[in-house]
């Protein structure tokens, strides 16, 4: 049975950057909008994916979980979006992390960067910095659409007008190269935007996944249900041989023997591909029920 599940967990793992490329393909369906200079309409857009992607992405097949719940927030007839917390918490629940480890657009990008041959550096100094991600999702996602409003009782997107740099990435950037009156209308904003997203990629390329690390509100999010997920990292104390190996392995800094689901884990299987004992893997299901996959 060990043998066979510990195949699964390092099966997933192993094929990881394959599911980050499907996911993203998927999650921007509408390729030939790239070419067009349009934004998909269509009714799948009622439905939120699970990652970081811009709404404003002309291949984009669902909502960005975070432009949606600003959408309704900021909006004169609505409070609170139930819906889409809703869905952000069945999201949460179910996997956790592992959305940010598989499943988001924007973190495979940050991976591919931080794959450019040049010198890394490790992000263990900027510990503190972590907790950054948290304050923006408190006030930009929630607090100022809310309470900052217009005359009309709306409120701004902040996150993703003033700090998101998937928006210009996945949206402006590609629409404006295609349309002439998206060029004309380009502004400070706009310049802001691209600086912001000039400097993610320059960390990027030196820290892995600093975005996802520092600033990302969607992470933050999920990270308050790792530990109750039903996806979890589990350590076998019976074949682990304190080798360290694991540590080693992780990128986001957490050392899965004595925090296997510390809230920073992103559950990309670094560390079960790292183990010589096949001691990592991952679990599955809730209390006496959870099973290794």
């Amino acid at each position: 049975m060990d043998k066979k599940t510990n195949s699964l967990s390092s099966f997933i793992s192993r094929f990881r950057v394959l599911i980050q490329a499907v996911a993203t393909i998927v999650t921007n369906l509408h390729l030939p909008n790239f070419f067009k200079g349009e934004i998909h309409q269509g009714r799948t857009k009622m439905v939120c994916v699970p990652g970081l992607n811009c709404y404003s992405c002309p291949g984009a097949a669902g909502s960005c979980p975070i432009g949606a719940f600003q959408a309704v927030v900021g909006s004169s007839g609505f409070n609170f979006s139930y819906y889409i917390s809703g869905i952000l918490i069945l999201f949460g629940v179910l996997l956790g992390r592992f959305i940010c480890g598989f499943l988001c657009p924007f973190g495979w990008f940050q991976e591919l960067l931080y794959k450019i041959p040049t010198k890394k550096l490790s992000t263990k100094r900027f510990e503190a910095l972590r907790y950054l991600k948290y304050i923006i999702l408190l006030v930009m996602v929630v607090a100022l659409p809310v309470l900052v409003t217009n005359s009309l009782g709306m409120g701004d997107p902040w996150f993703c007008k003033y700090l998101c740099p998937q928006g210009i990435l996945e949206g402006a950037i590609p629409l404006a190269l295609v349309s002439d009156g998206i060029r004309s209308a380009l502004g400070a904003l706009f310049t802001w935007k691209a600086f912001l997203l000039g400097l993610v990629v320059l960390l990027s390329v030196v820290f892995y996944r600093s975005f996802c690390k520092w600033l990302c509100p969607l992470g933050a999010f999920y990270a308050l249900f790792n530990k109750i997920s039903l996806l979890e990292m589990n350590v076998n104390k019976g074949r682990c041989i304190s080798c360290g190996k694991c540590v080693r392995a992780c990128k986001m800094d957490v050392d899965v023997t004595k925090h296997p689901n510390h809230a920073e884990c992103i559950r990309c299987g670094m560390c079960i591909k790292a183990c010589p004992t096949d001691a990592v893997r991952f679990n599955y299901g809730f209390g006496k029920r959870r099973k290794s996959i």
